[in-house]
């Protein structure tokens, strides 16, 4: 599509794709709620837990999710705020379905990590910042839940600054919390904006006193209270630390905005500072080094798949970042994985498992698109050229089993719902050629495999059970066969490969991965595939491989 590059730069600034990240039950799927509330996407928020109403999180859309009230895959939404395109991905936040979330970060521009006022930093935030940190993308980070009994301000972001190594920034700060909890203080405008009601379905406008006006403050406001929150704020000028753009672009500070999702309070002034310091969509580095999202040649990347997302059609969905250019159906691209060129349908947009078609897509824009079964996620799509986007690693699994059901005529429709459950990164896959057909089912958490079950199911008809085995740890290696052979003689070591053709040695214990460096110390051995497969993240061993 030949697009005048002015209206083009214009569309591509418009766009703000982001991921949401946090530990569990930090509200993270409430918050989503809440901002598609606000972008008029949906009339009224539902709670995860809403079981008894019937009404689910509109970002939960599988059925094992409404069933538990948790997020288990990343949800894709797409909607508009103000002159603003918003692509929001909400991830799921147990750790047993981060594999889903490092790939999701991959995808997105900027990250919002969510903070539990009463509880703080929490261990699966500390890993997802970790990944946002290595990506150098800036993080917002905002402090839920101030309508409960909180703790100090102060002593949550030296928290953050202390566990998590980033210097923090508040653009606003709270007056009190629980039930004294009377509202938010924009540091900006030197406003109070009041909390008013405790509405946790549609919002309640807050009303917004400028602090000049004390005696207005005063009849909605203790005066304790309102001191308190003033003197702190007097604290926080007189440091005279400023707001560095710049730092916070490369993901060296964090800006800090409080407030409670469940409530919808302080919600839309987050939305509105969020768009306007977010960066529009950012370039990416590929084996022909940085690609622009101004270059008017289409390409992106695949970072999820999705299978039967329409049960009535059992249709796959790849989930594509556009880098570059317009996105336009019937246009051809090269994967260059596969060395051939595919059509590409038209894009839809998403709305959890919601979708409209689209007549284009703009770079920063994350659609799906229809796959016949040849994507793989990581594969580049480029519309000229045979350059790779760096790619998406797999970590190192936990939890092994062997899958068996009791029909042998459902066996066919077994493996196709493995082959296709292992495609979108569900599961693990991986085969032992020396003692059976039967593949090695691995998940990096045991969650992971209740879902497969569930799926395999509900989805392919397909009654099995698992059968555990007993090992703990998978170490990828690029040794050559030789060496492998000589590993296979010295030690007692399973020997598998993965879908990609590397090799995987698996270990029941601790002893025997030392047995295994002290008896063939000439392999090495890696926590992912990211050091070994062209098309994968190049900084990400540096987390996963220590």
């Amino acid at each position: 599509m030949t697009m005048d590059k002015k209206n083009l730069t214009q569309e591509i600034q418009r766009r703000r794709t982001f991921a949401i990240i946090s530990h569990p039950d930090a509200g993270k799927t409430t918050l989503t709620e809440k901002l598609l509330l606000l972008g008029g996407a949906i009339r009224l928020a539902g709670s995860v837990k809403a079981k008894k109403s019937k009404k689910f999180a509109t970002s939960d859309w599988m059925e094992l999710e409404k069933q538990r009230g948790i997020s288990v895959s990343t949800s894709v939404m797409n909607f508009e705020y103000g002159n603003y395109v918003c692509n929001l991905l909400d991830t799921p936040g147990h750790q047993d379905f981060s594999e889903d979330t490092y790939r999701t970060l991959a995808a997105a521009d900027a990250a919002i990590m969510l903070i539990d006022a009463a509880k703080g930093v929490e261990p699966q935030t500390i890993k997802l910042f970790e990944v946002c940190k290595l990506r150098g993308i800036p993080i917002f980070t905002f402090v839920n839940k101030l309508d409960r009994e909180s703790r100090d301000p102060f002593d949550l972001m030296n928290e953050i600054e202390q566990v998590l190594g980033i210097p923090t920034y508040p653009m606003n700060w709270p007056v009190s919390s629980g039930v004294r909890f009377c509202g938010i203080i924009e540091r900006e405008t030197n406003c109070l904006h009041h909390f008013v009601g405790r509405n946790t379905t549609t919002e309640v406008a807050a009303q917004v006193i400028p602090l000049s006006n004390k005696d207005e403050i005063l009849a909605r406001v203790p005066q304790d209270l309102l001191n308190e929150a003033i003197d702190s704020l007097d604290m926080l000028n007189a440091a005279g630390d400023a707001f560095d753009r710049n730092r916070f672009l490369k993901g060296q500070i964090s800006p800090v905005f409080f407030g409670a999702a469940m409530t919808n309070f302080g919600v839309r002034l987050f939305l509105d500072k969020f768009l306007e310091m977010s960066p529009s969509p950012s370039p990416k580095g590929s084996s022909q080094g940085t690609i622009e999202p101004i270059q008017q040649v289409f390409s992106g990347f695949i970072f999820k798949i999705q299978a039967n997302m329409d049960p009535k059609h059992r249709d796959r969905i790849a989930f594509l970042r556009i880098v570059s250019g317009v996105y336009e159906p019937g246009m051809n691209v090269t994967v260059p994985r596969l060395g051939k060129e595919i059509r590409l349908t038209p894009p839809q947009q998403f709305f959890a498992q919601d979708r409209t078609t689209l007549s284009c897509a703009y770079a920063g824009d994350v659609i799906g698109i229809y796959d016949p079964g040849v994507f793989a996620i990581g594969d580049s799509l480029v519309e000229k050229g045979g350059f790779e986007f760096e790619g998406i690693p797999s970590f190192a699994p936990e939890y092994f089993a062997t899958v068996k059901t009791t029909s042998a005529l459902k066996r066919k429709q077994l493996l196709k719902g493995l082959m296709q459950l292992c495609q979108e990164g569900t599961i693990q896959m991986f085969f032992d050629e020396n003692r059976s057909t039967e593949p090695i089912l691995a998940a990096v958490g045991v969650l992971q495999f209740d879902v497969l079950l569930f799926r395999l199911k509900n989805e392919y008809g397909v009654d099995c059970s698992l059968d555990s085995l007993s090992y703990k740890y998978a170490r990828w290696s690029n040794a050559n066969p030789e060496d492998i052979e000589e590993a296979r003689l010295k030690t007692d070591t399973t020997v598998v490969k993965d879908a990609n053709g590397l090799h995987v040695f698996l270990f029941k214990n601790d002893f025997s991965i030392s047995y295994f460096q002290e008896n063939v110390p000439k392999i090495q051995l890696f926590n992912s595939n990211a050091s070994l497969h062209k098309n994968m993240m190049q900084l990400s061993h540096i987390l996963f491989d220590e």
